[in-house]
């Protein structure tokens, strides 16, 4: 109870209590002196607790505070560090998914290229082709295309090693294959030929030339036309004119 709301109370209670060790002890020993706190002292005790208080409450929460605040100091930094973390590794998966299309399209494009160059080097061997076999079909026309129908003739017969055969031509070369074939047997005695008068090669320029040598059951075909010929030998040399034209494959490493 504050002794400045009730200074008049505690004055009483002061005597009584006075009285009260008067009867209990001599009087020699209770003989206190009259001590009254004035209004000021007691307001200054008051005031003294009270600023005691409140200057421990503000340093409890000051401390509270500075707690809080490195607390929220560190949360704040490891969301920090943990959003740069995100962010690094979602750059880092962009940047790869970068990369990666760029490889893709850069293959892509290069494929692309090797494609237009290997259609582009087709093209050139296929004309080639052509040419030669404009110049195959013009074989038939020359003096030598006789004796090449008896080397073709006799070379499917050896093929078919067989004693007789069918030799089928073009309609317009009948009559040299006839002599032709005359002369294959010529040289190979024994053996029986036979013209096919009722099946031919197609004419020029689907066919440049030649015969075909079958067996007489029909079963095996040696086929000796000159575009036969020609396709076999262009399949066969094709790695060297490769070569020749456009310079040897990069890819492709020979033994020494």
């Amino acid at each position: 109870m504050p002794r400045r709301l009730f200074p008049g109370f505690w004055r009483k209670t002061w005597l009584v209590s006075a009285l009260d060790a008067s009867e209990i002890w001599p009087a020699a020993l209770v003989s206190l002196p009259s001590v009254t706190m004035n209004e000021q002292e007691v307001d200054r005790q008051i005031n003294q607790m009270v600023q005691f208080i409140k200057q421990e409450a503000e340093e409890k929460a000051n401390e509270i505070r500075v707690a809080a605040e490195e607390e929220f100091n560190i949360e704040k930094l490891q969301m920090v560090e943990t959003e740069k973390q995100r962010i690094r590794k979602e750059y880092e998966r962009k940047e790869s998914q970068v990369e990666v299309k760029k490889k893709i399209e850069y293959s892509t494009e290069l494929n692309a290229m090797r494609l237009k160059v290997l259609a582009a080097r087709e093209e050139a061997i296929q004309g080639m082709l052509a040419e030669a076999r404009a110049t195959v079909g013009a074989v038939s026309a020359s003096p030598a295309y006789a004796g090449l129908l008896v080397s073709l003739i006799c070379q499917g017969v050896r093929k078919l090693e067989a004693k007789q055969a069918v030799v089928r031509c073009r309609a317009a070369d009948a009559e040299k294959v006839k002599r032709a074939m005359q002369q294959a047997q010529t040289s190979m005695p024994g053996v029986a030929l036979k013209l096919d008068e009722h099946e031919f090669l197609p004419a020029a320029p689907a066919c440049a030339g030649g015969v075909h040598v079958i067996s007489v059951d029909g079963k095996i075909v040696c086929n000796n036309s000159l575009d036969d010929r020609l396709q076999v030998a262009f399949e066969r040399g094709a790695p060297e004119i490769r070569r020749a034209i456009f310079g040897a494959n990069p890819n492709i490493h020979v033994k020494a």
